[in-house]
């Protein structure tokens, strides 16, 4: 699990006794060890690299139980509308190695996933999320929670209305109406009828 980079600084700091211990005691791969926590949260990080390295980090989100636990090292979630730049989900093109960071800010506990991700348009899951453009798979290769000591507590006042739900119709972002997007938006976006009834 550690290279020479890690190794390094574990020594610097005396930390490879520990480093060694937590990768033997705490390190999995099974993601059913944790199903609760990931399909209790409501948002989690991605982090992902281009062929070339460049890192990116992004923010998930949606209502709890859009990441599903597939099997003990496969979890699952959708790719909803975004701002179309697609720097997350692009470099998993190139790329499939991702690290995804769960949080429970009101109870103080985090997971760390890394894996290989990989997308499909025709997931089976698809007709299970609504607006989805596609499921995005991870399979899990190291798996382990992290000390809660410097997560900050937090209280959810309100899940963002954004989030596509069966139960009514997604509202459109202000910044879709902005005059730098309206002439730019895709064929397809619910905000490209609107705004051309506005002109």
């Amino acid at each position: 699990m550690y290279h020479e980079g890690n190794r390094q600084l574990q020594d610097q700091f005396d930390t490879r006794r520990m480093a060694d211990r937590i990768n033997e005691v705490l390190v999995t791969n099974r993601l059913t060890d944790y199903r609760d926590l990931i399909e209790s949260r409501d948002m989690f990080f991605i982090a992902t690299a281009d062929e070339k390295g460049q890192p990116n980090c992004s923010y998930k989100g949606g209502d709890p139980g859009f990441v599903r636990v597939i099997d003990d090292c496969t979890l699952a979630f959708p790719n909803y509308d975004g701002n179309g730049m697609y720097l997350s989900m692009g470099n998993v093109l190139k790329n499939p190695h991702v690290g995804l960071l769960f949080i429970d800010l009101e109870e103080g506990n985090r997971l760390r996933v890394n894996g290989e991700a990989s997308i499909d348009q025709h997931d089976p899951l698809m007709s299970e999320y609504h607006e989805a453009q596609f499921i995005v798979r991870v399979r899990a290769s190291h798996l382990f929670p992290n000390c809660p000591r410097y997560i900050h507590q937090y209280k959810l006042i309100q899940r963002s209305k954004f989030v596509p739900r069966k139960s009514c119709k997604t509202p459109v972002p202000e910044w879709k109406r902005f005059n730098w997007a309206k002439d730019v938006l895709p064929a397809n976006d619910p905000a490209r009828s609107q705004a051309e009834s506005e002109r």
